[in-house]
């Protein structure tokens, strides 16, 4: 088996169909498989050999595909950059995978330490004629398109064995340095095909994708639940909303893939400017989406915001809200093959409607952190995937996020958890976006802080927002400090970076 033979028989069976849209251009898929399958060859005439490890130093643009699914074809293990780091991020992720070769662009180029990277051979630059292989820092190495021209015809695609890895996809380190998510071929090849699914792609279907393919999000369910169904990716850098909404007009997109922040954003824009008829779906993930702004979005447009809710270590995707019936306020119910369990501090599982640790058990479960033994056993315990987040789970099924255990807040002994807090203060008409988190307190241990972005033209003081919890929740929940901000701290990925907000105190 292997991840791109799906790009293959797409290519076989509808050659001419678009699978890229990117800023005007047009990639079909017999073009993409093609280029794909040059990238493979080039790989194993320089060495790249099945099971090494191939870095994807890359923003949203159409290479990142090619090389993706390339590097797949070779056998090789493809290992997701996240494009806005910088040298020494850049130089822990290489060495701890041992990457052999790495894609990047002219701009990126610089931030790859090549003389701190023994064990890196070369680098492909996508975007630019290069100029050889370099030894220095910031030397920009081979150019993709002569890199491709040079490949030697003919190659066949690599298959492997289910068990063999497919991805590595790092952690987000928000606890220490980044570890590598090990993902197999028949992890990534069973979510997919559960994802497409689940959100029913199909071949007709244009996919909004400007979540960072570098994310297991953009990168599996997006990608590759795209080409699993023949469908086409509409591809943008970046969520500009004028470019976005503009060519969801133009190009007649249907399928709309966001975080919360995302959500909350469009919901304070007037719309009216851009024909959005053409979208039939929009789900959001990576993020628990406030069951208040899910509302406020099917109040607003008619059609409810459906939600996954998985872990890059499980591919990420286990639940899903809904197939059957859709409820506010939660991330659905397990998908086919997966279980879901709430396990108290001694891994006991819990009684229906108490909150502990969410357990997962399924074939998207990863085979462990690269190289990090203890921190896999850690994780998988006794057949289950220990998530770190806290949530209970209803009679019928149904998953409801508490929280993230690192999240937790204790004031003079009484836990309080940041998204209980968030939720109410949602309801809050002046509120656009908000983020609770707890700082040391000498006296109390600590004390619970909210951030708050105000809609545009709202009135709001940090005194109004303490008043209106002193009425509506219990007083240790009460926020001791509010700050009204211009923005919150976000990561590529769109997720609020609480760490910052706690540094900065």
């Amino acid at each position: 088996m292997n991840i791109a033979d799906r790009l293959e028989h797409w290519a076989r069976t509808t050659p001419d169909h678009p699978a890229i849209l990117f800023e005007g251009s047009r990639i079909t898929y017999t073009e993409l498989e093609a280029r794909a399958r040059r990238v493979a060859s080039a790989l194993a005439a320089c060495g790249i050999a099945p099971g090494d490890r191939v870095a994807l130093f890359l923003p949203n643009v159409p290479e990142f595909a090619i090389a993706y699914y390339g590097a797949q074809m070779a056998g090789a293990v493809p290992v997701s950059i996240n494009a806005i780091f910088k040298a020494a991020e850049v130089q822990y992720l290489v060495e701890d995978s041992g990457a052999r070769l790495l894609f990047t662009t002219a701009e990126l180029a610089a931030q790859v330490p090549r003389e701190r990277c023994p064990a890196l051979q070369d680098v492909v630059v996508v975007d630019g004629p290069g100029d050889g292989a370099g030894t220095t820092a910031g030397d920009t190495g081979a150019g993709l398109a002569a890199w491709e021209v040079d490949a030697p015809q003919g190659f066949e695609t690599v298959q492997r064995a289910a068990e063999d890895p497919a991805a590595l996809l790092y952690s987000s380190g928000t606890t220490g340095f980044p570890k590598g998510v090990t993902l197999t071929q028949a992890n990534v090849s069973s979510n997919v095909a559960t994802a497409a699914d689940c959100s029913g792609f199909a071949r007709d279907d244009r996919l909004v994708a400007f979540l960072p393919l570098f994310h297991v999000y953009g990168q599996n369910y997006i990608l590759n639940g795209a080409v699993h169904a023949g469908a086409t990716v509409a591809l943008f850098r970046r969520f500009v909303p004028d470019v976005v909404l503009g060519a969801i007009a133009r190009d007649r997109l249907t399928m709309f893939f966001g975080v919360p922040t995302i959500f909350i954003n469009l919901l304070a824009m007037d719309l009216s400017a851009w024909d959005l008829s053409s979208i039939r779906y929009e789900m959001s993930a990576a993020a628990t989406m406030p069951e208040e702004i899910s509302r406020r979005w099917f109040d607003r447009f008619g059609r409810r915001v459906y939600e996954g809710y998985g872990l890059t270590e499980c591919s990420p995707f286990a639940c899903y809200n809904d197939l059957v019936e859709h409820r506010f306020g939660s991330v659905g119910r397990a998908v086919e093959g997966f279980t879901l369990a709430i396990f108290d501090e001694q891994d006991k599982e819990l009684p229906r409607g108490q909150w502990g640790e969410i357990a997962i058990r399924g074939p998207g479960v990863m085979a462990g952190y690269w190289n990090r033994p203890e921190d896999t056993a850690a994780a998988l315990r006794n057949g289950w995937l220990h998530s770190g987040d806290i949530g209970r789970m209803n009679d019928d099924g149904y998953v409801y996020i508490v929280d993230r255990v690192k999240d937790m807040i204790n004031v003079s002994g009484f836990k309080v958890w940041p998204a209980e807090v968030e939720q109410y203060l949602y309801k809050l008409p002046a509120v656009r976006e908000v983020a609770v988190y707890g700082v040391a307190d000498p006296v109390k241990g600590e004390q619970v802080v909210a951030a708050i972005v105000p809609r545009p033209g709202a009135a709001l003081s940090p005194q109004q927002v303490i008043d209106w919890c002193r009425e509506n929740i219990a007083s240790y929940k009460v926020p001791a400090r509010v700050d009204v901000v211009g923005e919150l701290p976000k990561s590529a990925t769109g997720k609020v970076l609480k760490r910052v907000l706690r540094e900065q105190g």
